[in-house]
């Protein structure tokens, strides 16, 4: 076997070895269906149910920049086995409580820092053994993982939480995935130095970047652009699906977790769309459509979400296009970064962006959780996202590509 097949082998498998990870840590996703069994099990109540899903989305985006900095210099291997210990520590911990405080600390801070850790170490090793023509469809394949993870992980959550309790359905996860992560972590490693991953056809959207600093990427105005509309599109797509299950119980009843899991289906098939489409269009094309068309998926949700005696597939329907549109973002935003800054400091430069989706997620999250407790309803906050949608379309007029000095 040639070295270029040898090196084109093991990039595939240090795609599909992170496709793998990210399918493990995206227990985020199934938020809606632990909160539910939460609120009947420890009787918590308002805020208190999505207060740990927001401070897990803020420390997963925080904890980024430290993880992107470790995979920079310790590699993808070490980084991504630290994240599946802390995933499994956290998860174990709350297996034990029904405490507000240590679910908190356990799913809340512990988990969130296991998943940056983990999601960190996937994309960075993977775009690296590919040229710069297939940066959108890797970066969109790896980071599907974690889209697609209610797949199986939604009707495993009913499973488990009906027949086990919300406690020991953690312990079973929290172990499983500290297995999985560890284990398919041995498989991720950056190329041999020297390696260029030379392209065979050549891409007219492809940016041939400068490597750039995180000190030198923060003094460029596009990185606070960038980092405005990321906010805008994982917020808004966050608010719907942190309450997904709760907003199809009025149509679906029990059948509500085939809801998330169908939505996962668009999530992740928004990472790989969008990633191929941004390869052959352009990355700022490609976001704009996405956030023209999100924001009107909130308008029409408003009507959907608001009926009672509705038809179960229409919910689902506009559900699997939100997630589509919010799972856009996800390989967008790295395919930016690379476009932009360059490959060098990529786990950093990514990391610090990424805090733009943590904070979306928490912030948006709660005022969801605000504006549905105060209306009853869900109508407030499509509105407020739909409008915050159509702003990033308008802003997406504004990207350019920086100029090093």
């Amino acid at each position: 076997m040639s070295t270029e097949n040898s090196a084109k082998n093991h990039g595939w498998l240090v795609a599909f070895a992170g496709l793998g990870i990210n399918l493990a840590l995206g227990i985020l996703y199934t938020w809606s269906m632990i909160k539910a069994a939460i609120e009947k099990d420890f009787g918590w109540q308002g805020s208190q149910l999505n207060d740990p899903y927001a401070l897990c989305c803020l420390v997963f985006a925080f904890t980024m920049i430290f993880a992107g900095r470790c995979q920079d210099k310790f590699g993808p291997r070490v980084t991504a086995s630290l994240g599946g210990l802390l995933v499994g520590a956290g998860m174990v911990l709350i297996s034990t409580t029904n405490s507000y405080s240590m679910w908190l600390l356990g799913f809340g801070v512990l988990v969130g820092i296991g998943i940056g850790f983990g999601y960190s170490s996937t994309t960075p090793p993977a775009l690296k053994w590919f040229p710069p023509a297939k940066t959108g469809l890797i970066a969109g394949l790896v980071v599907a993982g974690f889209g697609l993870a209610p797949i199986y992980l939604a009707p495993a959550s009913k499973y488990l939480l009906t027949n086990y309790g919300v406690q020991k359905s953690m312990l079973i996860f929290g172990v499983a995935f500290t297995v999985i992560v560890c284990g398919l972590a041995q498989f991720l490693k950056n190329p041999p130095a020297g390696f260029v991953a030379a392209p065979k056809t050549a891409n007219p959207n492809a940016t041939v970047a400068i490597n750039f600093s995180p000190s030198e990427m923060l003094r460029q105005p596009v990185f606070w652009l960038l980092w405005v509309l990321y906010f805008i599109g994982s917020g808004a797509g966050l608010m719907v699906i942190s309450s997904v299950s709760g907003m199809a119980k009025k149509t679906m009843g029990e059948s509500a977790f085939i809801a998330v899991a169908v939505m996962a289906i668009g999530n992740a098939g928004g990472r790989i769309v969008a990633g191929l489409l941004s390869d052959k269009i352009g990355r700022r094309w490609t976001l704009m459509l996405v956030l023209l068309l999100q924001a009107a998926l909130m308008f029409i949700a408003i009507p959907v979400t608001a009926s009672i005696g509705g038809e179960p597939f229409v919910i689902v329907f506009v559900a699997t296009f939100i997630g589509f549109n919010y799972g856009a973002n996800l390989s967008l935003f790295p395919s930016f970064t690379k476009d932009f800054w360059g490959l060098k400091n990529f786990g950093m430069n990514y990391g610090v962006l990424f805090t733009a989706w943590g904070v979306g997620g928490f912030v948006l999250a709660i005022v969801q959780q605000r504006l549905k407790a105060s209306s009853g309803n869900f109508t407030s906050s499509f509105e407020t996202a739909g409008v915050l949608l159509l702003v990033g379309a308008a802003l997406t007029f504004f990207i350019k590509p920086p100029i090093k000095r």
